[in-house]
């Protein structure tokens, strides 16, 4: 079940048991400090691009950042394909179509068609609702699990 309303007090949470704060984030991982300041005020839900880096930086999994799951796995994980080519590699293992996931999501396929050309990538609701769908971990979809 989606929880994204979470994510602040997460991400809160994750910055004080590692003992950093805003700045320092933004500084290790590349962004602005007002990113960060904007995801703790529940202004902003991270891309789906900042919070694999988000989830490396704390190393935890994307469903534990995310609140999809309230025990953090530790793994290891590996880089993340191009979401185009995992995306395809997803509905293929599946054995899902985007027709069928269109149904099952709400995401139009036309919307699906661009992720596949990669001429966009997904929010991370629309990750968040493919993994539900298939019943997979968002680290699944993005190709990060090992």
């Amino acid at each position: 079940m989606n929880d994204l309303d979470k994510f602040p007090e997460r991400l809160s949470e994750l910055m004080f048991y590692n003992n950093k704060n805003a700045t320092q984030i933004a500084e290790d991982i590349g962004c602005e400090s007002a990113t960060i300041s904007h995801y703790l005020a529940g202004l902003h839900i991270p891309t789906i691009d900042m919070a694999v880096r988000l989830a490396d930086y704390f190393n935890v999994s994307t469903d534990f950042l995310l609140c999809l799951t309230e025990e953090n796995k530790v793994n290891e994980f590996k880089k993340c394909p191009p979401f185009n080519m995992r995306f395809i590699e997803v509905c293929k293992i599946c054995g899902v179509s985007r027709y069928k996931l269109n149904k099952l999501t709400g995401i139009s396929e036309s919307v699906m068609r661009y992720w596949v050309r990669g001429n966009t990538s997904p929010s991370v609701t629309s990750v968040i609702r493919i993994a539900e769908a298939l019943e997979r971990s968002v680290d699944y979809v993005l190709g990060r699990e090992k």
